[in-house]
């Protein structure tokens, strides 16, 4: 009789654990065995890599869900302040890696276009885990200078492992 009860609470708990596991892979955590599971995808796309880095970190496609992207993509001409346009080309091409390689945590139509407005960005960088007026500093600047702090953000690694955060 113990067999049934034990295989029914295994399975009522595989739920969690996937979601645990997958909610840490969408941070950089690190893996089985201390890998960093990265949050860049396998492929990369170089028009993404050539564009986006050109004024920041080509952020992961990862750390928005495919909504969030598609409106950013659509709002390049006014892209936090600056004209990031790009040709129609360029954009279909940059909009379609981000769609397919986005996160499926969140989304719908009223999907954050920064992440630093995610509840998961807002959970790891909590007070207790980030000192007071650290985005503030000038070294840091803003909560979207991801590498300040986090050396691997280019390539998706945001273990908190290697954080740094600087004076």
């Amino acid at each position: 009789m113990k067999t049934p009860i034990v295989l029914l609470c295994a399975l009522l708990l595989l739920p969690a654990v996937l979601m645990a596991e997958d909610e840490g892979n969408e941070r950089g955590e690190r893996g089985e065995g201390g890998r960093t599971t990265a949050l860049q995808p396998a492929q990369v796309n170089a028009t993404w890599q050539k564009e986006c880095s050109s004024c920041h970190i080509p952020y992961s496609p990862r750390l928005l869900p495919a909504e969030s992207w598609r409106r950013v993509m659509a709002g390049l001409d006014k892209h936090f302040g600056t004209d990031a346009s790009l040709t129609p080309a360029e954009s279909a091409c940059i909009t379609d890696f981000l769609v397919r390689n986005a996160s499926t945590r969140g989304g719908g139509p009223e999907a954050t276009l920064r992440i630093s407005e995610t509840s998961w960005f807002k959970r790891e960088h909590r007070g207790d885990e980030v000192p007071a007026g650290a985005f503030k500093r000038a070294s840091v600047k803003s909560a979207a200078n991801c590498q300040a702090c986090h050396p691997g953000a280019a390539k998706g690694d945001f273990s908190e492992h290697g954080v740094r955060i600087p004076d």
